[in-house]
């Protein structure tokens, strides 16, 4: 027998390439595993039928302690919300695209879609809101600067040329001395009331010395309804997905010409 034969038919460089395979194996049953633990088992998109279930198990939860809490992955009850979608030739068509039930920029649903985040807001280094009013960062040596517009008192214009607005107040990123949002007093049939308009859906317009704030992701009526926050000084992550998600739904379902196909 030669150098690092064990027998006349087994050697060191045999064993060591099928102890390579049954790693190889138990790292992809492993990963297939872990990739589990959001997801599963599936929706089959038949409430007649019991959940679709693959090959590969379901990792039992795992819990990760955080400064804010025990987190439980995965955890069935994380996104409980019924959706308001039907599936458009009825519930035997499993497969096809769904259609809203309602308005889906409140339901949450299709591009107005969002994730369930935790409802608290978004902290700095210092356990502190990052995201906080301009009128209250004032005493911090927070100011617009004199070179650039300052949008407070503009009109916003909706995508159907009404006057949805005025910005009120600007909040900024404390940590990355950037704006995120406008606050922006619209008048509802309620009463006046502050929603928040991403920086992202928003454009500075400025024509021959008079400037406006342009929002092509809503109507002047759908401003009425942007999701409200708690706390008129602190946005969480949760209000933060949903105001988000309801201008992104917006540029889809604003009006019905924007749903429906291009050619």
């Amino acid at each position: 027998m030669g150098t690092g034969a064990i027998t006349q038919y087994v050697d060191v460089a045999q064993l060591v390439l099928y102890l390579f395979w049954a790693f190889f194996a138990g790292l992809i049953y492993y990963l297939v595993r872990e990739n589990h633990r959001e997801g599963y088992p599936m929706d089959n998109g038949r409430p007649d039928r019991p959940a679709k279930l693959t090959g590969w198990p379901t990792p039992a939860p795992k819990v990760f302690k955080t400064v804010h809490g025990d987190v439980t992955v995965p955890d069935p009850a994380k996104d409980a919300r019924p959706l308001a979608l039907k599936p458009p030739y009825g519930p035997g068509n499993a497969g096809t695209a769904l259609e809203p039930t309602g308005n889906p920029m409140l339901d949450g649903v299709g591009a107005a879609a969002y994730t369930p985040r935790a409802d608290r807001p978004d902290e700095d280094l210092h356990g502190k809101p990052k995201l906080v009013p301009l009128r209250i960062l004032a005493d911090a040596g927070f100011s617009i600067p004199t070179r650039d517009v300052d949008p407070r008192g503009l009109q916003v214009i909706a995508t159907d040329g009404a006057v949805a607005g005025t910005v009120r107040d600007l909040w900024i990123d404390a940590s990355e001395f950037l704006v995120r949002y406008y606050e922006v007093s619209v008048i509802t049939p309620g009463g006046l009331r502050n929603v928040l308009m991403p920086r992202e859906f928003a454009l500075l317009k400025s024509f021959r010395g008079h400037s406006h704030m342009r929002c092509e992701a809503l109507t002047a009526a759908q401003f009425a309804d942007v999701p409200a926050t708690r706390n008129p000084d602190v946005v969480t992550l949760m209000e933060e997905e949903r105001v988000v998600a309801y201008y992104g739904g917006g540029m889809l379902y604003a009006t019905p010409e924007r749903a429906e196909p291009l050619v």
